[in-house]
């Protein structure tokens, strides 16, 4: 008998692409076949995901980038995008098709609606994007990894959390701990399309510290190719042992830190839950619907994380935030503990369970 299969349709971002990849690994486990539908983009996240996992690039494209000529062709290659996912899933047919938002997501997710097959989509952030509230009100359910989560009037909502890597959940929950008289390590993630603000205004942070603490820290930056060069000088310059590379081993470093400093990313947000640390959030400005910003609140209601607007992030300001984490072992913790009160280590497993349940009701 062939195992079922789940066709896995995401963006090409990480924010997509880490979710599925956890999802992925799960249904593996119990026993099904997975398929991955994205583009080149996406493609790039890949290098993580099973190797039994067939990857199918797919033709789609986007109004927000290229010029008039393109945009014109967008319709079309959506188009012939669908066509083909059609030809596909006839020749092998899902027994569930999960969306995880993206554009490169909509071909596989207009096909199965076309055909009526058991769907649903995976919303990461508290705010809908744009591919997956054009689905929203077309499948059965839309997994909530952040709560609440801003739906379209109609939609069926339900809190499942983000799911988190198996690399992430090997270390969740890894023993806090807190600063002292001992080295002390900061972590700092960036994205890679939001981290030219860290570049300029972490290292001159770092710099105003109070030299007795300053003399302790170390810090791993996941900086930009076209930054790093300039990042290393400025932390050399003032005189920061620092790692910086353009990836990092992002849950190995998360918990180690004492500190975290990072965008507000719903896999980010998700990773410090399940590992609980303390963090500074700065919400990427350009982010839709400030969706960044509504997925750090938890956190900031928590007292998990302080959240700084990129329009008060001056290197002064951020300067105090890490001094008073830093210097104060007993708020750190404290802040540790909230971050890994609101982890939901089990999203992978709850998500799983309604791929299965959708995929026993057959077609919607």
């Amino acid at each position: 008998m062939t195992a079922p299969l789940l066709l896995i349709a995401a963006g090409g971002t990480a924010g997509h692409m880490f979710p599925a990849q956890a999802l992925a690994e799960t249904m593996l486990r119990r026993g099904w076949r997975v398929v991955l539908s994205t583009d080149e983009r996406g493609a790039r996240y890949t290098g993580g995901f099973p190797h039994v996992v067939e990857v199918r690039k797919v033709a789609s494209a986007t109004f927000a980038r290229g010029g008039a000529l393109a945009k014109l062709a967008v319709p079309f290659r959506i188009g012939s995008g669908v066509i083909a996912a059609m030809g596909q899933f006839r020749r092998d047919r899902p027994s569930a098709v999960v969306g995880f938002g993206g554009y490169p997501s909509i071909p596989a997710m207009a096909a199965a609606t076309l055909m009526r097959l058991p769907r649903m989509i995976h919303e990461q952030n508290g705010v809908l994007g744009r591919v997956n509230r054009l689905f929203a009100r077309r499948v059965p359910v839309v997994a909530c990894g952040t709560w609440p989560t801003d739906l379209p009037k109609g939609a069926n909502g339900v809190h499942t959390g983000n799911p988190v890597r198996g690399v992430v959940l090997k270390v969740a929950g890894s023993p806090y701990t807190p600063p002292g008289d001992w080295p002390l390590k900061i972590a700092l993630i960036g994205g890679s399309q939001a981290a030219r603000i860290l570049a300029d205004r972490v290292p001159p942070a770092l710099a105003l510290l109070p030299e007795p603490l300053r003399s302790r820290v170390s810090i791993t930056h996941q900086a930009r190719p076209e930054d790093e060069a300039r990042v290393v000088a400025a932390y050399a310059e003032a005189g920061i042992r620092a790692e910086v590379a353009p990836f990092i081993d992002v849950p190995k470093k998360f918990a180690e830190a004492q500190l975290v400093i990072a965008r507000a990313g719903a896999s980010t947000v998700a990773d410090l839950c399940v590992i609980g640390r303390p963090a500074i959030l700065v919400p990427f400005a350009a982010a839709t619907a400030d969706h960044q910003t509504a997925n750090a609140r938890a956190l900031v209601d928590a007292g998990a994380a302080i959240l700084i607007p990129e329009s008060r992030l001056t290197p002064e300001t951020l300067s105090e935030h890490i001094a008073a984490i830093l210097d104060d072992p007993g708020a750190a913790t404290r802040m540790a503990d909230a971050a890994l009160s609101l982890a939901v280590p089990d999203a992978t497993e709850r998500l799983a369970g309604i791929v299965e349940e959708l995929a026993g009701r057959g077609q919607e």
